[in-house]
């Protein structure tokens, strides 16, 4: 047997969160509906599921179980059709949240801005800018969009990135300020920004609104 299939998975290793136990729990409720009443034994994690599902469509569990029940009628087994349709409504929640929390969709951001404003990734570069935050540099900084300058371009911030993150973290609705500096070649254009965290589920990218540019 190799190694690697002896040694322990560390947690930067996991490909999934570790299962709370109390998910895996059974629970049996009795849900009543129309003068029906139905006894259901399900892993708390899928009344949980259900709970939410039913806050969304503004709709008593009982409701969404009916429901279910009536579209399985002829296949028995209502507690894996239960299973299946919590899975199934997870997976079209995620679709979604992936479509929404997209590049696509900071840019539509940024574009909507009518001040500057851009996305930094975690490494201090600038993925993506909008117009406004291109006249800015090009008014401060006029040789910053020459082909012989351009990748001389360099953005600061007074505040480390790390930190900005943390702090977002902390205080998630709560805008951080931070100043920052622009320079190509000798010039150099020092402006203040808000900070927020960009609703993106697969790199830590921030957006920045330039607010005295």
């Amino acid at each position: 047997m190799s190694a690697s299939a002896t040694s322990p998975v560390t947690r930067s290793d996991r490909l999934l969160l570790p299962l709370p136990t109390e998910d895996f729990e059974l629970e049996f409720r009795v849900v009543a509906r129309g003068g029906i009443r139905r006894g259901i034994r399900l892993e708390r994690a899928f009344w949980v599921s259900l709970k939410q599902m039913a806050e969304s469509r503004k709709c008593t569990i009982g409701m969404l179980v009916d429901e279910i029940a009536e579209g399985h009628a002829e296949k028995g087994n209502l507690t894996s059709a239960i299973r299946v349709a919590c899975i199934r409504e997870l997976g079209r929640e995620n679709l979604n949240l992936r479509r929404l929390a997209s590049i696509r969709t900071i840019n539509a951001i940024l574009l909507a801005c009518p001040s500057p404003a851009f996305a930094l990734a975690s490494t201090k570069k600038i993925v993506t800018f909008n117009a406004p935050f291109q006249q800015l540099v090009k008014r401060q900084l006029p040789a910053a969009f020459d082909e012989d300058t351009r990748q001389d371009l360099k953005l600061a911030l007074d505040l480390n990135v790390a930190d900005i993150f943390a702090r977002l973290d902390t205080n998630g609705d709560v805008a951080v300020a931070s100043g920052f500096v622009i320079g190509a070649g000798e010039r150099r254009y020092r402006g203040q920004l808000n900070v927020v965290r960009a609703p993106v589920l697969d790199l830590e990218l921030l957006m920045a609104f330039v607010f005295n540019g």
